[in-house]
């Protein structure tokens, strides 16, 4: 029965393969016939009358009613028994240990490649959790990603190799992949040991190499995004050696994003260092092309407000027709957003763009966790210093905003308390269908 429910399937529409095999005997009948014009016919002259003596020659034997029937059944196996050898052949050399049938996965990439084209900025975990959750809707997306990090494995690598912070990068390139797990797992990596390599992750060591090789940090991303069979594109916000800066409420100045993180005064003023940082051809091309623009989650002052220090990226947003969403954190951070709630982070970010000269809002709408009730994990958060991140969607609504709530952080329990790449996914895919119905 599953056999027949999926030869049945080749019948559905999508799968971009019967009209090929439509054209190809379409094609080979026309080459039959042109060929029997070439010879004057005779070819076909004397097809027929071989038919038609084969036939009179069978029914001398069995009646017509037998004889019509029978050879139809038998035709109709020989046709259904070799085209699914045919593509079980095509299957077993492409996807030799994968269970999907061939059918499955060719409706599946169907479905992926119709999808929406998404462009979605960001960076840190947040961006990377979205990506795995958009994956399952879309193969047309377009991870922006800030490169501003100067902490860790990433930070070491940009001071000692003179290269733009891999970090972020890697892990969109990796949510992004269709390849093995084993080979996104070694992209993932991070040694634990040896003189030089403690802490560094492959990925990081791959790209920086790549880097060097290629001569950018793109040519980089396109080369790895090759080998890891990326579902989409992994776009740098800009090409240029950026240093982030904040001025706290106290007066105080803090170089560098690993700093800003940990400030102990409310920021006031974000900026970077060179002041107006270019964009990359690509990430202009793919929001002017964008279906949907996504923005967070992520930390609000190290992942994503730097991206939009790009004017080129603020000015291509503001002239996109697609609509734009912002996804805001679940937990507040320590030291750099005490007591933001919803609104309180969209504030800043129309604080941002009011100090490039851009007044009107580029987020008009806002998808924010549900009230999430007192347990032990938000308990234990609540410890380190942060707090949910309320949502008064009244007030949100009275001041113009589109307002959409849902339990992002999923339904199993899980060590930390952060987004859930299924529900997450949907949720947006929900918003833009909702979109696409009001228009």
């Amino acid at each position: 029965m599953s056999r027949s429910r999926r030869a049945v399937r080749w019948l559905q529409p999508g799968l971009v393969v019967k009209r090929w095999l439509f054209t190809s005997g379409l094609g080979l009948l026309l080459a039959l016939l042109g060929a029997a014009v070439w010879a004057d016919l005779q070819p076909i002259y004397w097809s027929l009358n071989s038919i038609k003596w084969l036939l009179q020659e069978v029914t001398r034997v069995m009646p017509r009613g037998i004889t019509g029937p029978l050879v139809l059944v038998v035709g109709a196996a020989l046709v259904i028994w070799g085209q699914s050898r045919s593509f079980g052949s095509i299957q077993q050399a492409l996807a030799p240990d994968k269970g999907t049938a061939l059918v499955d996965a060719l409706a599946a990439q169907g479905r992926l490649n119709r999808g929406p084209n998404i462009v979605a900025i960001g960076g840190g975990t947040g961006l990377s959790t979205l990506l795995s959750g958009l994956k399952r809707y879309s193969t047309n997306i377009t991870a922006i990603v800030t490169v501003a990090d100067d902490g860790g494995s990433s930070g070491i690598l940009r001071r000692e190799l003179g290269v733009q912070p891999p970090g972020d990068i890697r892990n969109c390139l990796a949510a992004l992949s269709r390849e093995e797990p084993l080979l996104t797992k070694l992209f993932q990596y991070r040694f634990r040991a040896g003189s030089g390599l403690e802490g560094h992750s492959f990925g990081n060591l791959f790209l920086s190499a790549l880097t060097a090789i290629t001569g950018s940090l793109e040519s980089a991303i396109t080369a790895s995004s090759r080998v890891l069979a990326v579902q989409g594109q992994v776009v740098p916000a800009t090409n240029a050696d950026v240093r982030l800066w904040a001025e706290l409420e106290n007066g105080e100045r803090l170089e560098g994003e690993s700093k800003i993180g940990k400030a102990h005064s409310p920021i006031v003023r974000l900026g970077c260092t060179p002041e107006r940082p270019p964009a990359l051809p690509r990430a202009l091309e793919a929001i002017a092309n964008a279906d949907l623009i996504v923005l967070g989650p992520g930390s609000l002052y190290t992942s994503l407000l730097p991206n939009l220090l790009v004017p080129e990226l603020v000015a291509a947003i503001s002239r996109s027709k697609a609509p734009r969403l912002y996804i805001c954190n679940l937990m507040t951070q320590p030291g750099e957003t005490d007591g933001l709630n919803v609104a309180g982070h969209l504030r800043a970010i129309e604080a941002q763009l009011a100090s490039l000269g851009i007044d009107q809002r580029l987020f008009t709408a806002v998808l924010a966790q549900q009230d999430l009730e007192d347990f032990a994990l938000v308990e234990h958060y609540r410890q380190q210093g942060a707090e949910p991140v309320l949502c008064d969607a009244r007030q949100l609504r009275r001041q113009g905003y589109q307002v959409m709530q849902a339990p992002l952080q999923g339904a199993r329990p899980t060590a930390t308390l952060r987004h859930d790449p299924r529900s997450v996914g949907l949720a947006v895919m929900r918003f833009y269908k909702q979109h696409q119905r009001d228009r």
